[in-house]
Parts: structure tokens; sequence; C-alpha cells
């Protein structure tokens, strides 16, 4: 059994900045997966078994090395398709529009809407429309997980997890995922700074539940 929903919501946890909020979830995570999600349970392993073992200033240094400080990793969905570009601020708008549409309104101040734990927020709350939108940016996402895979990391197995959701076989190598995009990332930097990127709420607009 895998609800595709759970996946969603646990890796959105996963990939956010490991604070100690985020840390202190990790045993409710594993029960969840292991309850709705099993298929996916083996694929967070590493991460939570990292977690278990280093400490958590380590984790927290290491998640800003890998995400903040490097574009091969960037978890912002357009950038490995619009870059830095004027095209950019109508895509994210865009993006904004989708959540709109599904009932749901960014609240607070704080990160793009293309951020990948953003997306998966949405993708669980309406999984149907979340999962459209994944596969919209598949490109981008099978790029995250085979660049994670490359560094070795244990977020790459997060990355398989929600890839695993979509539809047809994942890209093999990173020639292949670039071949999905037709392009490769942009040669335009992004401007990602280096700051604790915190995920903005996503909330019912009208109650809607």
């Amino acid at each position: 059994m895998m609800r595709r929903e759970v996946v969603y919501q646990a890796a959105s946890l996963c990939l956010r900045h490991p604070d100690a909020e985020i840390l202190a979830m990790a045993p409710m995570i594993r029960t969840a997966l292991r309850e709705s999600a099993r298929t996916a349970e083996a694929a967070f392993a590493p991460l939570f078994a990292w977690w278990d073992t280093a400490r958590p200033e380590e984790v927290a240094a290491a998640y800003v090395d890998t995400f903040d400080m490097s574009k091969r990793h960037a978890l912002y969905l357009s950038y490995w398709t619009d870059g830095d570009t004027r095209r950019r601020g109508m895509v994210l708008a865009g993006f904004k529009q989708r959540y709109r549409e599904a009932g749901l309104e960014l609240a607070g101040t704080g990160e793009l809407p293309d951020h990948l734990p953003l997306v998966l927020e949405f993708a669980a709350q309406r999984p149907d429309e979340g999962a459209a939108l994944l596969q919209e940016y598949r490109a981008s996402v099978e790029l995250i997980r085979i660049a994670l895979a490359e560094r070795g990391s244990p977020y790459a197995g997060v990355m398989s997890a929600v890839c695993a959701t979509l539809p047809g076989v994942s890209p093999a190598d990173r020639q292949a995922a670039m071949a999905l995009a037709s392009a490769g990332p942009p040669a335009e930097t992004v401007g990602l700074d280096a700051y604790d990127p915190r995920l903005l709420p996503l909330q019912p607009v009208g109650g809607r539940p």
C-alpha cells in the first residue's frame, strides 16, 4: 500500500531546513510511512539513519552546504527550466495561480512558490493537482534526484520516493534527464542566498479542507 499524499508530506518535511522541530518529527514521519506508504519507507531510511547518528548542528550545516550553497541541488523547480530570467517571474506567478485555483493560498513570506518542499506540501493536500505539477516539472525533480545521488547524499532517497509516485520510469542518468527537459539547467544564476529556507504554509481559502 502506498498513499502518495503521505510520501509528499513526508518529503516536504524532510526537505525543509532541519531545525530542532523538524528533527523531532522524524518518529512521526517514520510511523506515517510505515502505516500508509511502506513501499517508500526504505527510500527515507538513509536520511533517518543519518539524523539518528549525526549531531543536529552537523545535519543543519550539511543541509545548508547541499541546498543553499550549491546550485547543483537547487530546490527551486523553475531554476532548472528558466533560470534567473524575466520569464521566471511569470512562471512563479503561475505557481501561485495553481495554488489559488486549488483553493490554497501562500501564507507568510520567505520562500518562492516553486520551492520543492512547498510544492510537495501542495501535493500532499491536493494529490491530483500536485502530482500534475510535479509531472510538469519532472525533469527538474529528476535532475535534483540525480545530483543528490551523485553526491552520495542521504536526501537522494527522499527524491527517489517522490519520483516513484509519478508515471513512467525515471531517467537513468543526467543526460537522459536533460533530454527529458530538452535542455540542461540554464547558464544564468538564480541568485540563491546562504540562509535557512523556511516553508511557506499553504492555507485553505474560504475554509476548504
